[in-house]
Parts: C-alpha cells; structure tokens; sequence
C-alpha cells in the first residue's frame, strides 16, 4: 500500500441499500474536506439463474440476460443520479458502472485508476450470518492498494 500524503480521488461504492447510502454521505462529504474528487462505481453482479423462457398460455414473454443487464443498468444510472441531488448536487462525479465479481471489479478499477482512497459501506454481519454471506467490504480492504473506509450503518432511533 503506498503511503499517501493527501487523498486526491475518492471511490465510492453503492448499490440500492440504506449501508451505500449511508457510506455515499460520509464519502462525499470527506471529499468536500479534503477538497479531493469523487467517483461512484456500482458493480452488476450477472445473475445465476434467469427465466429466459416464457409461458405463451400465461402471455410470458420471455426475458434474455442481455434484458436484465439492461435494466441493472438503468437502475444503476437512476442510484448515482440520486446520490448525486441528495450528497453533492453541483459537483462532478465521475460514474462507473461495471459487470462481474463485485469485490474484484472495486478493487481492480481502484488500481488501475489510482484512486487515494475506497469508501464502502457494510451490513455489520457477524457470527454465522456474516460466514454464509461473506463481506464484500471486508474483501475489498483485504485486497486494495489503497485505504478503504468502511462505513457501519447505524439504525436512527
């Protein structure tokens, strides 16, 4: 890991949950004081298992992977528009939107684009919970060249 004087370009990982929407808030605004630049990235994982057959009694259609990617897609340009008005409407956010293995993707993007830093939020899985499901924050900080910043949610009460 390289020791960084000043982090310059920040990373922000999302996806559709409160845990992304809370690290969104911290990550854009330790940008803002560190005066660095921010870029989303959302990763579309490719489903495993797709009807791609339809029911022409029940009036079906059938749905191609290229359809799902499709609407991921969207889904994902309509996150980061979101995230944007609400945490930094008048700053330039890069966008990424990348296919594949969610851990490896934030991590190899994060190389090949020197990014300073990684933010991610977390479920704070733990015990038998966090074994089954793994931690995808856990991975990338594992993995990085970078730091990572990993942003627990907290329940409001």
């Amino acid at each position: 890991m390289k020791n960084l004087q000043t982090f310059e370009r920040i990373l922000i990982a999302v996806d559709d949950s409160k845990y992304a929407q809370c690290a969104a808030d911290y990550g854009f605004s330790l940008a803002k004081k560190l005066n660095a630049s921010v870029s989303l990235v959302h990763i579309n994982e490719y489903p495993i298992a797709t009807n791609i057959t339809g029911d022409p009694i029940l009036g079906d259609s059938s749905m191609v992977l290229p359809n799902i990617m499709d609407i991921q897609n969207e889904q994902a340009k309509k996150l980061f528009e979101t995230l944007k008005n609400t945490f930094a409407p008048e700053t330039i956010v890069e966008e990424y939107i990348l296919e594949g293995d969610t851990t490896n993707e934030i991590v190899n993007l994060a190389k090949e684009q020197h990014f300073s830093m990684i933010v991610i939020g977390t479920h704070s899985r733990t015990g038998f919970d966090h074994f089954i499901s793994g931690s995808v924050a856990s991975s990338v900080s594992r993995h990085a060249d970078c730091p990572v910043l990993i942003v627990p949610f907290i329940e409001s009460k």
